[in-house]
C-alpha cells in the first residue's frame, strides 16, 4: 500500500497554479478536453431545455464523473513532467494499459451519478409540488429569499455525494494511470490521503466547485479552461499526496 503524505491547507492553491502552468504550456490539447466538457453541457441543456430538474442533476454530475473524464488531462501532465512531446493523440487512449481497473472505477462513478440524479429529482419533487420551473425561471429564482430552503437542501444532498467522490477519487485515476495499480488499492490510498489531509481536501473541494461553477456560469464556455486546469491540478495533487514507489 503506497504511503501518503500530509500537506498544508494551502497546498491546493499550489496544485491549481501548477495546473494552470500545464494548461499554458500546452493549451490546444488541453482545450480539446475542455471543449468535450463544454459540448456535454450544451447537449444536456439542449435536450432537457424544459426539464430543469434533469439539467441540474446531470450538469452537477460533472463533479462526480469528472475524475474519470479527465484521464487524458492527467496523461498530458505526465508527458510534460517526463519531458515527452505533449501531443493529444497518445492521451486519447491513456486508459488502455489499465483498462480493467479504470473501467471498473468509471462504472462505480456512473452508479454514484445515477443515485445522485435520483436524489436530485426527489429534492426537486419535494419543493416543487405543483409545477417544475423552466430553466430560465429557475435561474431567476435562485437569488430569491423564498428559494433558500431548496438551495440548502440541494447543497446538503449534493455535498454528500461530492465529498464521497472526492474521497475515493482524489488520487485514484492518476495513480492507476501512473502505476497500473488495481482499483481497490487506488481507492484505499485515495481515502487515506483524504483522511490524513482533511482541511486541505476540503479546501481542494471548494476550489474545484468554484472553478467549475465559474465555467458553468459562462454558458459552459468557461469549461474550455476551467476543466483542463482542474484536471492538470489533480495530477499535481496526486504527486503531492502519494509517495513515489521505492526504486
Amino acid at each position: 500500500m503506497p504511503a501518503v503524505r500530509r500537506v498544508a491547507v494551502s497546498a491546493p492553491f499550489r496544485w491549481l497554479a501548477s495546473g494552470f502552468a500545464d494548461f499554458r504550456a500546452h493549451p490546444l490539447p488541453s482545450m480539446f478536453y475542455g471543449a468535450c466538457f463544454a459540448a456535454m453541457g450544451w447537449l444536456i441543456a439542449l435536450v432537457f431545455e424544459h426539464a430543469v430538474a434533469y439539467v441540474s442533476a446531470l450538469v452537477t454530475g460533472f463533479f462526480l464523473v469528472g475524475p474519470f473524464l479527465a484521464t487524458g488531462l492527467y496523461a498530458l501532465s505526465r508527458r510534460r513532467e517526463r519531458g515527452e512531446p505533449v501531443w493529444l493523440a497518445p492521451t486519447l487512449d491513456a486508459w488502455r494499459p489499465d483498462v480493467g481497473a479504470i473501467g471498473v472505477f468509471a462504472l462505480v462513478l456512473a452508479v454514484i451519478l445515477l443515485v445522485w440524479a435520483r436524489a436530485s429529482l426527489v429534492v426537486f419533487a419535494l419543493f416543487y409540488t405543483s409545477e417544475m420551473p423552466s430553466v430560465q425561471g429557475f435561474l431567476g429564482q435562485v437569488l430569491e429569499p423564498d428559494n433558500v430552503e431548496f438551495l440548502l437542501a440541494y447543497a446538503c444532498v449534493g455535498g454528500f455525494f461530492a465529498l464521497l467522490v472526492l474521497a475515493i477519487s482524489v488520487v485514484s485515476v492518476p495513480m492507476m494511470l501512473d502505476r497500473g495499480t488495481d482499483g481497490v488499492v487506488a481507492v484505499l490510498t485515495s481515502m487515506r490521503a483524504f483522511g490524513a489531509n482533511l482541511p486541505a481536501m476540503l479546501a481542494w473541494g471548494a476550489i474545484i466547485v468554484v472553478v467549475i461553477a465559474a465555467g458553468f456560469a459562462l454558458a459552459f464556455v468557461g469549461l474550455l479552461v476551467a476543466a483542463p486546469v482542474i484536471g492538470h491540478a489533480t495530477w499535481h495533487a496526486y504527486r503531492a499526496l502519494v509517495e513515489p514507489p521505492a526504486t
